[in-house]
């Protein structure tokens, strides 16, 4: 069947008062940006409280659909079918002639729903539904009404032509990105990080990223995983600004000066502190990381607290309360569990200890990284210096 139109259809945005027109734009764009390499011409454009997009010409309607999927803020895309207004008699065959089409198996109970935005049509929604409705029962004898619970509701609604649609596909949910401001994502190679990315971008959070690289103790192939990993996100969250920080002088000094168990916290202190750098200058509002409470010995209550000791902004994990297989479902369903699990190891890997403490005594750290105060700072500065960003669309 050809589609002329897909009519979206928002959640929570709807609750936002007088705010949500700002919402509303924002969603429009998104869905503009989603469609920008599919195939063929759209007009997306929102109408009373409706945002719309109109098919030009010939389009790929499966590739279509995929994109729209990866949109934060719809929950519902129902693919139109147009008809011209040539009284209602023309619409009743109209109606006929779409549910034969659509649904080849006609053993299912149905409704029809009505709604009259062209005030001087001759009948109002009720006697719409109620004679539409009788006209598909007289078509097809299997098919059997069902007001409260029906298989399949039929809705119809009158504009200056007439739009039947009776599928809604759902949609990622959340809010459109970019509504709640901007964070920084510390991505790894591995399942969580990009979970954890693609968890906040659905909450309307743009998403920047830092991944530290320790060549030649990391490969570039470990580097280009993490690219790919950003591609993915960056499907659902838009353009993702990826900083590569070479990490490798830093890992090599803390292995040198510190108590090995303590190695993993104190790295992880320092990423931190990077990550917040970045976060700062680009306007960032957190840090968001993919640690999950008694996933591994950094993620303990107290190397959590540990690690957010050196940290000024709120760091947002949502991924906190998962345990491993509820992150790789996520994983699987976006699509990065494949590329996280390929075989090349990132710098948290290659240096962790043997023995890792598990319940770190935060000032017992601070005191371990007195140790550092040689040289740490030239080191980190060369850190910032020397970054590499990478734009991923």
């Amino acid at each position: 069947m050809r589609f002329h139109t897909f009519l979206l259809k928002y959640g929570e945005i709807g609750i936002k008062g007088k705010n949500r027109y700002i919402f509303e734009d924002a969603l429009v764009r998104q869905v503009r940006y989603a469609l920008r390499e599919a195939e063929g011409e759209f007009s997306v454009y929102k109408k009373q409280a409706r945002i719309y997009i109109d098919c030009e010409g010939e389009y790929d309607y499966e590739e279509t659909v995929g994109q729209l999927k990866k949109v934060f803020g719809l929950v519902g895309i129902c693919p139109v079918v147009r008809f011209e207004d040539k009284g209602f008699d023309k619409l009743k065959k109209d109606v006929v002639a779409y549910m034969d089409e659509m649904y080849e198996d006609k053993q299912f109970t149905f409704k029809v729903e009505s709604r009259r935005a062209k005030k001087t049509y001759p009948k109002n929604s009720m006697e719409i539904s109620r004679d539409l409705g009788e006209a598909i029962l007289e078509s097809f004898p299997g098919i059997r009404v069902d007001v409260h619970h029906p298989d399949v509701t039929v809705n119809i609604e009158i504009r200056d032509e007439v739009y039947v649609y009776s599928r809604i596909i759902p949609g990622a949910g959340g809010m459109p990105v970019g509504t709640n401001g901007k964070a920084m994502l510390l991505l790894s190679g591995g399942i969580d990080s990009p979970v954890a990315g693609y968890m906040i971008a659905k909450r309307g959070v743009g998403i920047e990223a830092v991944y530290f690289h320790a060549p030649p103790y990391t490969s570039e192939r470990a580097k280009q995983k993490v690219v790919d990993l950003a591609q993915k996100v960056a499907r659902y969250s838009g353009p993702v600004k990826l900083h590569v920080v070479n990490f490798t002088d830093i890992q090599l000094y803390i292995y040198d000066k510190c108590p090995h168990d303590e190695l993993t916290i104190i790295m992880r202190r320092y990423m931190m502190r990077i990550a917040e750098h970045f976060a700062k200058e680009d306007a960032c509002l957190g840090l968001i990381t993919g640690e999950s409470i008694g996933q591994v010995a950094s993620q303990t209550m107290q190397s959590l607290a540990a690690t957010n000791d050196v940290c000024t902004m709120p760091v947002y994990r949502p991924l906190i309360g998962f345990d491993k297989q509820e992150i790789v479902d996520v994983a699987e369903k976006i699509d990065t569990y494949e590329t996280s699990i390929q075989p090349f190891e990132d710098c948290c890997t290659i240096f962790v200890a043997k023995h890792p403490v598990t319940k770190p005594n935060t000032e017992v750290i601070r005191r371990s990284e007195e140790r550092l105060a040689e040289k740490i700072d030239a080191l980190v500065k060369t850190a910032l210096d020397t970054v590499e960003v990478i734009e991923i669309r």
